[in-house]
């Protein structure tokens, strides 16, 4: 499985922990609370829900047709198909959750694994947080060596490039540092026991002490096909 395909399979399953959805509403869900996804498609969602159903992690109900009507056999009308987690679904879910390996740090996987923060225990996030401020670390240094070995042969355009870069991910290692601050000294948002996954932005925050960003997802106005 390629490493997108395991982030993708772990945010479905996140989704449809808190509700059962059809086809579309999953992949609305996903374009608007996990940034990560805005660009995947049907034909991308399609198999990792199959997979997903073969390996008994998800099992398919019938839905109601386009019209909001219960679709017959005989009517012609294509009916949505529901997708709802099992309780293997539900247990490997909560394994995936337990996960802090390096992978966790990486840019999409730790997105879509801030996404859901609220249903991750507290050492986790800590891990997860730790390990992504380590990696952002390592990553700044590298680039200002870089900087320092190229800054005579690059052009202005280029240079300010480099720093835009940097700057970017210097930003991120202190918005990490407030959280891990904030997770240590065990503050919680006010409305952390309300607030699911697919209510937040990617790095909106969520339960567990997590400062708020604006939410600057747009809603999918896409036409509602049947899955």
């Amino acid at each position: 499985m390629s490493r997108r395909a395991g982030i993708l399979e772990f945010a479905v399953l996140g989704l449809l922990r808190e509700s059962p959805m059809h086809g579309y509403e999953l992949r609305k869900r996903l374009n608007t609370s996990l940034g990560v996804f805005r660009a995947f498609s049907y034909g991308t969602l399609y198999p990792c829900l199959k997979t997903l159903v073969a390996n008994g992690w998800l099992i398919e109900e019938p839905g109601v047709a386009a019209d909001g009507t219960p679709a017959a056999p005989l009517t012609g009308r294509r009916a949505k198909i529901v997708y709802r987690l099992t309780a293997d679904g539900k247990e490997h879910f909560e394994e995936l959750l337990s996960q802090t390996g390096p992978d966790a740090y990486e840019d999409e996987h730790f997105a879509a694994r801030f996404a859901f923060f609220g249903q991750t225990s507290r050492d986790v996030r800590m891990r997860v947080l730790e390990g992504r401020r380590s990696r952002l670390e390592e990553r700044l240094e590298k680039m200002s060596a870089s900087l320092a070995r190229t800054r005579e042969r690059l052009d202005d355009y280029t240079l300010e490039l480099q720093r835009h870069g940097m700057e970017s991910v210097e930003r991120e290692v202190r918005w990490l540092n407030e959280l891990i601050e904030s997770e240590r000294a065990g503050r919680v948002l006010k409305d952390s026991a309300s607030s699911g996954p697919a209510q937040q932005n990617t790095v909106s925050g969520s339960s567990g002490g997590l400062p708020r960003r604006g939410d600057s997802t747009a809603p999918d106005t896409s036409d509602d096909t049947a899955m």
